[in-house]
């Protein structure tokens, strides 16, 4: 069995340190103002960072440069060039076909990987880009598994392709939209999206005897989340995937919480790992288990098995899980007391949940007793107050640093 690179986002060098952390192969982080994803917070020190301490674990990162760029950028475009040259990344995301130009000439010794927004569709176009220099395809995630399939089968041996498998989809063609420019001057394809998409809007439809009279179109009081997509989820269509031989399976986002990448890493790597183990028993439900609880919106399969397939808007909007929150990070375990790093307000008699790196049954135990990080008296309750906010407790098991804790509610 072919094997399989698990790519994970990371919107900082912590971020980077938990992907790889819950069993990331890979991270995909970005410049700090030439990628799609500007306001995560990786500036090029920490970039620099997150690839040395990637490579020294063995791990690889790919730098995404994959902005649609005016001609006033390419100063700023031709001096990254040279400092990932420098910098040495495993790959550099890249959509525009300026932009790859200026990687040819100024980074030559980086593999260049093309972006979802260049569209790929086809193997056509897949080997355009080849005769261009890239290496890597990551493929638009409207394709369905049949024309995927086809491209395994008929691809150069030396073309690697990656494709999404988890997190928020674009309601424009794999992400190029210039809604949010439109209405907010903040131009998605240059790194800036005010996420249009996820607004609530009031519908109108003109009365067909009438024309000029509107008629408005009830939904509730907040409107309906007419352009608003459910979240990528194929975890039940990875044993499909692996044997196809795709090279990568790509996590969606870099603005998620470290909460969010440890559980939804954790459980893509347990079900790639657990399926390469013993193909005949592959069990999805347990892995979707522990997705379900992350989840910010609905889950879909989106195209992948049905070109047809309707259930895909999230009308309602953004739906929030509410069981379960961020709880915590381990900062340092002791046998006797730890010291957790919170997120959100704890008190005596929560309920937490472990998450446990290459395992997928998280550990539940109760918060006893709560200890001032400061001067160990004890407290009922914390609330996180600065950013670092740190409480004491007794962990149930020995844990590592950084290890995340789940809050049920």
């Amino acid at each position: 069995m072919k094997e399989v690179e698990l790519l994970a986002p990371a919107g900082s060098f912590e971020k980077a340190k938990i992907a790889f952390l819950y069993g990331a192969d890979a991270v995909y982080a970005g410049t700090s103002s030439l990628s799609l994803r500007t306001r995560a917070d990786m500036q090029d020190n920490d970039l620099e960072n997150t690839i040395k301490y990637a490579h020294s674990i063995g791990k690889k990162v790919y730098v995404t440069l994959n902005i649609f760029a005016w001609d006033e950028k390419y100063e700023e475009i031709i001096e990254m060039a040279k400092k990932l040259e420098e910098l040495k990344p495993d790959g550099i995301i890249a959509a525009d076909g300026g932009v790859m130009e200026i990687l040819k000439q100024y980074a030559p010794s980086v593999a260049i990987n093309v972006s979802t927004q260049a569209n790929i569709v086809s193997m056509h176009s897949a080997n355009f880009w080849r005769k261009n220099g890239a290496k890597r395809m990551i493929m638009a995630r409207e394709m369905n598994k049949q024309q995927l399939k086809y491209i395994m089968e008929n691809k150069p041996e030396d073309m690697e392709i990656e494709i999404f498998v988890h997190g928020a989809i674009c309601f424009a063609y794999s992400g190029r939209c210039f809604l949010s420019d439109f209405l907010s001057c903040r131009s998605a394809n240059l790194g800036d999206c005010a996420q249009s998409c996820r607004w609530s809007y009031n519908l109108y439809a003109e009365e067909k005897n009438n024309p000029g009279e509107y008629m408005p179109i009830e939904t509730n009081e907040y409107g309906t989340s007419i352009f608003s997509s459910k979240d990528l989820c194929l975890i039940k269509e990875i044993p499909e995937i692996i044997e196809m031989g795709v090279d990568s399976l790509k996590i969606e986002g870099r603005l998620k919480t470290e909460y969010y990448l440890a559980s939804v890493i954790n459980a893509y790597r347990n079900a790639i790992d657990d399926y390469k183990k013993d193909p005949t028993n592959y069990d999805y439900t347990k892995y979707l288990k522990e997705l379900e609880k992350v989840k910010t919106r609905g889950l879909t399969t989106f195209y992948f098995n049905d070109r047809n397939n309707k259930d895909i808007q999230e009308y309602s909007g953004r739906q929030y899980n509410d069981n379960y929150e961020f709880g915590g990070k381990v900062v340092e375990y002791n046998e006797d007391i730890s010291t957790i790093e919170i997120k959100n307000k704890l008190i005596v008699g929560d309920i937490l949940e472990i998450i446990v790196p290459n395992q997928i049954e998280p550990v539940e135990f109760k918060i006893e007793k709560l200890y001032d990080s400061e001067t160990n008296e004890e407290i009922i309750e914390v609330s996180p107050g600065v950013k670092g906010q740190q409480v004491k407790m007794k962990l149930p098991i020995k844990c590592e640093k950084d290890w995340i804790l789940r809050r049920k509610k």
